[in-house]
């Protein structure tokens, strides 16, 4: 009778102190809203501001009209930069995404020779458009004293030309590419180099981008993000949940406009 007697109490305790921590986790990671307004708003380039349309056309003609490889040609191109990133080695983002196209192309029966995968991808990503609702968001951005600072995995000329071609330049404040420290994004050095060269901290820092990876990359190194749900993007589920999520620039240009 004793013995169950403290069984009961025992068990009782176990539960009970359960029970009380439960909903301490769950208070500890609510986060209040940030109010504040970032020092500098860093841009993903390629799907946050550009319409990728036409080079997915273009590479999917590569690979003998099949659309349903370019999702597994992106990612394969995204796994290597990272493998390169890790083994200190550095190519230029487009020459990664050839490769990445052979290797697709191999895998599928495809023949592809390294300049036609080259070829398909850099001839069109660098005349591609902006999103309709990006030139306009921008210079609300610009006027409403905002910084602005393009971040990407892309090389310098490359950028440079898109932005060029599709009247992006004026809106800019200063261009970064990861191209001058030899890391791909979303290695947490890029992120830390971007903020070194704005001469600023990591939670000064806002990256707006359409890319989930990004996203978590930025916001495990410090910084803080607002994501672009273009159709297809989706954020990565274990990591820290943005500030701003909606589904183009004009929308989170509005949220960070309302920042005092």
């Amino acid at each position: 009778m004793k013995n169950n007697r403290r069984d009961f109490i025992k068990k009782s305790t176990i539960l009970g102190a359960a029970g009380a921590t439960i909903p301490a986790i769950g208070f500890a990671n609510k986060k209040e809203p940030k109010t504040d307004r970032p020092k500098v708003l860093f841009f993903d380039v390629n799907e946050t501001l550009l319409d990728l349309t036409a080079m997915k056309d273009s590479v999917a003609k590569a690979l003998n009209g099949r659309n349903d490889l370019l999702p597994l040609w992106f990612t394969t191109m995204l796994q290597y930069s990272l493998v390169s990133t890790v083994a200190n080695q550095y190519n230029d983002f487009a020459i990664i995404g050839a490769a990445a196209l052979q290797m697709v192309a191999a895998n599928n029966g495809i023949t592809l020779s390294h300049d036609e995968a080259k070829k398909s991808i850099v001839d069109p990503i660098r005349s591609l458009p902006a999103h309709p609702e990006v030139a306009s968001s921008l210079q609300r951005l610009k006027d409403a004293g905002y910084t602005l600072v393009s971040f990407t995995n892309s090389s310098n000329k490359g950028v440079e030309t898109q932005f060029k071609n599709a009247g992006l330049t004026k809106y800019f404040d200063q261009r970064l590419s990861i191209e001058d420290m030899g890391k791909f994004k979303p290695h947490v050095d890029a992120y830390n180099w971007a903020a070194r060269k704005m001469n600023i901290k990591p939670e000064e820092c806002l990256l707006v981008a359409a890319h989930g990876w990004d996203i978590s990359g930025a916001l495990w190194a410090g910084w803080r993000g607002a994501f672009i749900s273009r159709p297809g993007a989706q954020l990565y589920p274990l990591s820290p949940t943005p500030e701003i999520n909606e589904q183009n620039l004009k929308l989170v240009a509005d949220r960070l406009i309302s920042l005092s």
